[in-house]
C-alpha cells in the first residue's frame, strides 16, 4: 500500500513561497500530502524574533471560503511568545495552542533560534476549503 502513507521530516519540506518580512520559513504541510481534511502547516524560524505565526483572524482572513478556522498550534522545538487576543501566552516546546474564537488576533515570534510551529486547522462542522491565501502562496513557490 504505498500510497496509504506517507513520511517526511519538517527538513525535508520545502519552503512554500517567500517568507512574509520578519517571518519564519512557511511549509505546506497539507500541500506536501495532499491533506484535503484540514490545513496544516509548518513554520520554522531560522533567528529569534522571527515570527512563527502570521498577524491574522480567522474571520476576516478567510471571507469567501467555506468558513473560519479553528486552530491549534504546537510548539515542536525553541520557544515562541503568542499574542492572542491582546494576550501574552508563554509557549515552550511541547505546547499546544488552541484557539477556538475566529475573532481574535493572533500571532507568535520565536524566542529561541530553531523554533518550530505546526498549525493545523479548519472550520467546524463544514467540509474543508483551501484558503485563497494558501493557494496564491503554493503557486509562488
Amino acid at each position: 500500500m504505498p500510497d496509504a502513507y506517507a513520511v517526511t521530516t519538517i527538513d525535508g519540506l520545502p519552503a512554500s513561497g517567500e517568507a512574509e518580512e520578519g517571518g519564519a520559513a512557511w511549509k505546506s504541510v497539507r500541500h506536501h500530502f495532499d491533506i484535503r481534511a484540514f490545513g496544516a502547516s509548518a513554520y520554522v524560524a531560522e533567528a529569534a524574533g522571527q515570527r512563527v505565526v502570521p498577524e491574522h483572524d480567522e474571520t476576516s482572513s478567510n471571507r469567501g471560503t467555506a468558513g473560519a478556522h479553528e486552530e491549534l498550534y504546537v510548539v515542536v522545538s525553541g520557544a515562541a511568545d503568542f499574542m492572542i487576543g491582546g494576550e501574552t501566552v508563554d509557549a515552550p516546546a511541547g505546547t499546544l495552542v488552541f484557539v477556538g474564537d475566529p475573532d481574535l488576533v493572533r500571532t507568535a515570534h520565536a524566542r529561541e533560534p530553531g523554533t518550530v510551529v505546526l498549525a493545523f486547522g479548519g472550520a467546524a462542522g463544514e467540509p474543508f476549503a483551501v484558503s485563497p491565501w494558501e493557494t496564491r502562496s503554493v503557486a509562488n513557490a
